[in-house]
């Protein structure tokens, strides 16, 4: 029964669209900026579903039923007829265009497309190019339809175009696309998604077209950078330069241990000196014919002075002598006594307060290997400080002898020491690890002599230095303070000074040709005759006559010897009383 309602497949505008047919007419132009809505899926696509190709459409195998369009009313549908139809505007569609090109009912299928390419708008007042000329009807868009793929969906389109309501006389038919509105070619191109290319806007003359100026004002930019590196480059290479000669740009300050007051023990050698040097003096002698220098310590506090009597010897009777102290305070000297078979003098200075005497040691306590300190003045360097050891005791030296006679010879039983002595030490202390005085510097062996020890020589030490005993110099010292002039010890026999054998031979004549053995003498009581050869004296070897001189000066007059000597083949021993003679 016929209701009024129509019956029969209902006409769809979202209707898959059909290839264009040749001979309808082209939408000459749509709204700029409105956007085409996408292609159903299938459309065009033989194969795609619902499609006359679909082998599952009613009308696929009846060919002599030509299939009604899609959108075309059944017969006898209570429809107005299709002149009545008000005209719908070209180119808009029933609805409004989906983004996303999904179908109207349901939700979409696997063919949907991406969304569509966003355009920017340009800001307010930001300048846009000329607008490239729009497509005409003649010279559609470029894109090319969609063409279906046999058993696939058909790819979509960029800006698919709005299905056309098909008209009575027409109705499979469907509008072309309209042409889109004129896009400038700027914002056309433009993809987020495409690699980098031009910006948006561009001002001025595009890239590498800048006038003249701007290149000159480069190449000026350019030089200016080179000038400051060359600049940079040479202060950088000053700066190095002056780190690397002087290790910094600051004040070079290096480490260094704080002051101490800590005192040295008194053993120490700078203890000894610290000890010893207030009291020893330097002597400035000056005569007639030579001056000399040499070294003294203060004896006692009266101002008396010990040196070498070869020392004040070049001021003779009318010389001047100047005592020099530690501290550098100086006073005049007079001669008290010398004697020069000792090589020993005494000075005085007067007015002087505040001396210092140097105790005196025991040379006998002495042993080879014990440390000795030497202080003097060599070269006129006062206050100078040597240490070594005792190298020997009791070695037999004789000094002097420019005089031709003999009587400046001085007979020494010497204690050797390492410790450097070099001209000017003549006079000065050796002193032990306690500070006291063991003996009195007098000579050195020098290197270019080869003679023998030598005093007062300009060479210099090679470790060869001799000293007096103090027991002989305290001795000396007291008999010249006490009296001006020193006793030696004697036997009474004149000796063969030209024997070459060995020990000391009694000669066979004396001085003035008289007897070698002095008459009621030491030697003449204890029964010794001229020719016999005295061989050792108190149990030591003697080898020649200065050494048989040097062991009888070791003792004091008066002291109990025992001597051994050869007479005509036979070995005597006898003991003698020494007796003493005025020295010189």
């Amino acid at each position: 029964m016929d209701d009024g309602k129509p019956t029969g497949p209902q006409a769809k505008w979202w209707s898959r669209p059909t290839t264009g047919r040749p001979g309808r007419a082209e939408p000459e132009s749509r709204a700029p900026g409105e956007d085409t809505p996408p292609a159903p899926p299938g459309a065009g696509d033989p194969a795609a579903p619902g499609s006359a190709a679909d082998p599952s459409h009613p009308t696929a195998s009846a060919p002599d039923h030509p299939a009604a369009p899609a959108d075309a009313a059944p017969p006898g549908a209570g429809r107005e007829p299709q002149a009545s139809h008000r005209p719908r505007p070209s180119g808009a569609p029933l609805h409004e265009p989906d983004a996303y090109s999904t179908p109207p009912y349901g939700d979409p299928g696997p063919w949907a497309p991406a969304p569509p390419v966003q355009r920017p708008t340009p800001a307010h007042g930001t300048p846009v190019p000329p607008q490239a000329a729009a497509p005409s009807p003649q010279h559609p868009s470029p894109v090319p339809p969609p063409t279906g793929v046999q058993g696939g969906p058909a790819p979509v389109q960029p800006h698919p175009a709005p299905v056309q309501p098909q008209s009575p006389q027409h109705p499979a038919a469907v509008q072309q696309q309209p042409a889109p509105a004129p896009v400038p070619a700027q914002w056309g191109q433009y993809d987020p998604w495409a690699a980098p290319g031009q910006p948006l806007t561009q001002l001025g003359p595009p890239a590498g077209t800048e006038p003249g100026r701007r290149k000159n004002r480069r190449g000026g930019a350019f030089a200016g950078v080179l000038l400051l590196t060359l600049v940079a480059s040479g202060i950088g290479g000053g700066v190095g330069a002056y780190i690397e000669r002087n290790g910094g740009l600051t004040t070079v300050e290096l480490p260094q241990a704080s002051r101490t007051t800590t005192d040295r023990a008194p053993e120490s050698v700078a203890g000894i000196a610290a000890s010893a040097l207030p009291s020893v003096v330097t002597l400035h002698v000056s005569g007639t014919a030579e001056s000399g220098t040499g070294t003294g310590f203060v004896l006692d506090n009266r101002g008396h002075i010990l040196t070498n009597n070869h020392v004040v010897a070049p001021a003779g009777t009318t010389g001047d002598i100047t005592v020099t102290f530690s501290s550098g305070e100086t006073a005049t000297a007079e001669l008290v006594g010398k004697d020069s078979g000792y090589d020993l003098a005494v000075v005085r200075v007067r007015g002087v307060s505040g001396l210092k005497p140097l105790p005196l040691g025991n040379s006998d306590n002495v042993q080879v290997g014990d440390p000795v300190v030497a202080i003097g003045a060599p070269f006129d360097l006062s206050n100078t400080v040597t240490s070594g050891i005792i190298s020997a005791k009791q070695r037999p030296i004789t000094a002097g002898g420019e005089k031709g006679d003999g009587s400046d010879i001085s007979y020494v039983d010497a204690l050797q020491t390492d410790a450097p002595i070099n001209p000017g030490n003549s006079g000065g202390p050796l002193v032990d690890t306690q500070a006291h005085v063991i003996g009195i510097n007098s000579a050195i062996r020098a290197a270019d002599s080869g003679k023998g020890p030598e005093r007062g020589g300009q060479s210099g030490s090679i470790g060869l230095g001799f000293a007096i005993p103090i027991n002989q110099g305290k001795r000396v010292a007291e008999e010249l303070i006490n009296t001006g002039r020193a006793t030696h010890p004697v036997i009474g026999v004149t000796l063969d000074m030209k024997f070459t054998g060995d020990g000391a031979k009694v000669g066979t004549k004396g001085a003035d040709d008289g007897p070698a053995v002095t008459k009621d003498g030491p030697a003449a009581k204890a029964g010794i005759r001229s020719g016999d050869v005295i061989t050792a004296v108190q149990g030591q070897r003697v080898h020649s006559g200065e050494e048989l001189i040097v062991k009888i000066r070791a003792h004091r007059p008066g002291d109990r010897l025992e001597l051994r000597l050869t007479r005509g083949g036979e070995e005597l021993t006898i003991t003698l009383t020494l007796g003493s003679s005025s020295g010189t």
